[in-house]
């Protein structure tokens, strides 16, 4: 009965509802917080060297603080923020599907668990480009509803 709800395309919806609200209400907040997330439909752009990517596991922990929370925005159904990898801080602009995001965590106590499998069509999982995060954050800034949704 379980993986009957868990694997709903309806709860799988809610679930990345909760999850955006969540992460909205966390920014205008100011609230640092981390994210437990399924690093396999997570991309980096440029790509992580190996050395570094080999490092993660299949659920990696994201601690977003200081210049990581502030370059973090929600755009379309990703959380998009840049950071730093490595010994040499190698810096990346990573993708993380909502949905990939298994938990968010706030001083070491989990806010939400996301129990939703539902699994998306691959194709429609696209990988951003070099101009992707500018070119989303114009269309979303272009919409003035969306102003309440930036960090001050």
């Amino acid at each position: 009965m379980l993986d009957y709800v868990i694997e709903d395309k309806d709860f799988a919806r809610i679930m990345q509802k909760n999850i955006q609200n969540l992460i909205i209400h966390l920014f205008e907040k100011d609230q640092s917080f981390g994210i437990l997330c399924k690093i396999e439909h997570i991309t980096f752009e440029p790509s992580l060297p190996e050395i570094i990517r080999s490092e993660f596991r299949p659920m990696t922990l994201f601690f977003l603080a200081g210049y990581t929370f502030d370059t973090a925005s929600i755009i379309g159904e990703n959380l998009v923020f840049e950071a730093g990898f490595g010994t040499d801080n190698f810096g990346s602009i990573v993708t993380v599907p909502l949905l990939s995001i298994m938990q968010v965590i706030v001083d070491e106590t989990p806010l939400l668990i996301n129990l939703a499998n539902y699994k998306k069509d691959i194709k429609s999982i696209k990988k951003v480009d070099d101009g992707g995060v500018e070119n989303s954050m114009a269309s979303f800034l272009s919409n003035p509803e969306n102003s309440k949704f930036l960090k001050k």
